[in-house]
């Protein structure tokens, strides 16, 4: 799970990474921000929905502060 946790970061960064240059290539002329932006949205609620789901099914279980 921590694995998969991980990749979906990765893509999450990624996603925001490739938005950034292409606002900066683009300057405003194209959709390829807005679709990149939208990529990152979609990732973060499928990560949520992901760990949510982890939590749910006993994958991950909360360790709390010590």
């Amino acid at each position: 799970m921590k694995i998969v946790v991980a990749i979906a970061f990765i893509l999450i960064l990624g996603s925001l990474g490739s938005a950034l240059f292409y606002l900066m290539r683009d300057k405003g002329k194209s959709n390829r921000t807005v679709h990149a932006l939208a990529l990152r949205v979609g990732l973060s609620i499928t990560l949520f929905l992901l760990i949510l789901l982890g939590y749910k099914l006993g994958y991950i279980t909360p360790t709390g502060i010590h």
